[in-house]
């Protein structure tokens, strides 16, 4: 078996889901992220965005985060489902394989990804 080096991975990017009924949890949860931690807070999407089956908003993550963020929003996302995966430059990967998720798992647009 090859194991990969963690040195591939450039950052992070946790993917906020959420919906109309969410948006305005959704939102302060990116907002206080971004206050509490050196992260992106990216736009807040209200329809699908790429492989994304859902509103999302993306939170982009230094690997020197990427421990105390996910703690964080563990404990804070009441609910909401985040996808969170590395950068290593192979997308497809990225968001299958090498990917997490916190809460319900949602099925990827993956045909954008290839």
């Amino acid at each position: 078996m090859e194991f990969q080096d963690i040195s591939l991975i450039k950052g992070y990017h946790a993917h906020v889901y959420f919906d109309e009924s969410t948006l305005e949890q959704a939102k302060m949860l990116c907002e206080e992220a971004g206050k509490q931690f050196s992260v992106t807070v990216g736009r807040i999407h209200q329809k699908p965005v790429g492989p994304h089956p859902s509103w999302s908003c993306q939170l982009a993550i230094d690997r020197s985060e990427y421990a105390d963020l996910l703690s964080w929003l563990a404990l804070n996302r009441k609910g909401l489902t985040i996808l969170i995966h590395p950068l290593t430059g192979n997308d497809l990967l990225d968001h299958t394989d090498y990917a997490s998720w916190m809460g319900e798992p949602q099925a990827l647009k993956l045909d954008v990804l290839q």
